[in-house]
């Protein structure tokens, strides 16, 4: 699926392509630090950023295009797992799925250090119809550069709190949100891609697959030609409790809509633990 690039969008008339193409954004409610991380705190003498997300974690999404279903998307929390001198949070977009014509099995990797949640690497791994890519990005906050590495093997200049494509997705959980108030935030570790724009347009009552919720609405606007576009006017529901869920994500483009919809949520992997309908 060639669009599947949440912050890269989409082309207008890639129909298939276009089911996940950006979603993202973010700051930090104050929540207790999970308890899988504090035991790494402790080893390390570093304080972890309060986030509502944990080790295990998973959200199961349906992908439709219009009314019909597409495929199934998914944002986990694999744990947490050293890269260079810092501990990070390993999250993962995954999408499968696609039409009878074009077939998609997608994998977005970041990897957030747990006290600034800023990106340290992100990988791509595409499988889009006949297109297979792989795409590995290393960043370096503390000199404000980023590195793709097999393509280029040379430094870019990026920003001093950076965060990729999958991370916003986890970022925007942790803005303590205002209806009616317009964030930016240059954190993209692209910098001709910033601000990225948040506004929030409204509290409401949403009902999705895994149930009934108090929702946040948002509409990020990114510097890029896909749905979250200024013309995309793609909308995010996030639930108005302390877990910030993503409920469901929708977009108005010329071809059509493009929308996700929370199947169901698991707060810990475990030997006995199964996939289930959120109360």
């Amino acid at each position: 699926m060639r669009a599947v690039r949440f912050l890269r969008g989409v082309r207008a008339g890639a129909c298939a392509p276009a089911l996940v193409s950006g979603l993202a954004a973010g700051l930090a409610v104050a929540l207790p630090a999970p308890a899988s991380a504090q035991g790494l705190v402790l080893s390390s003498r570093i304080a972890a950023a309060p986030v509502p997300f944990n080790e295990g974690e998973q959200l199961v999404y349906d992908v439709k295009f219009g009314v019909l279903k597409v495929g199934t998307a998914r944002m986990r929390v694999l744990g947490i797992e050293p890269i260079r001198d810092a501990l990070t949070w390993h999250v993962q977009f995954t999408l499968k799925g696609g039409t009878f014509f074009y077939k998609v099995n997608d994998v977005y990797d970041s990897w957030m250090d747990i006290r600034t949640l800023n990106s340290l690497r992100y990988i791509q791994d595409t499988d889009q119809g006949s297109r297979e890519r792989e795409r590995k990005y290393e960043i370096f906050p503390e000199r404000a550069v980023y590195n793709e590495v097999a393509k280029n093997n040379r430094e870019m200049p990026s920003v001093h709190d950076p965060l990729d494509d999958g991370s916003f997705l986890f970022f925007v959980r942790t803005v303590d949100l205002e209806v009616g108030k317009t964030y930016e935030f240059n954190r993209y570790f692209k910098p001709d891609r910033n601000p990225v724009i948040i506004r929030v347009l409204r509290k409401e009552r949403v009902r999705v697959p895994a149930g009934t919720f108090d929702a946040i609405v948002l509409q990020p606007i990114i510097k890029t030609s896909g749905i979250f576009s200024e013309g995309g006017q793609a909308e995010i529901w996030l639930s108005d409790d302390d877990r910030r869920l993503m409920l469901q994500l929708k977009s108005r483009l010329s071809f059509g809509s493009l929308n996700l919809y929370l199947r169901s949520y698991r707060l810990e992997a475990s030997a006995d633990s199964k996939e289930s309908e959120i109360p």
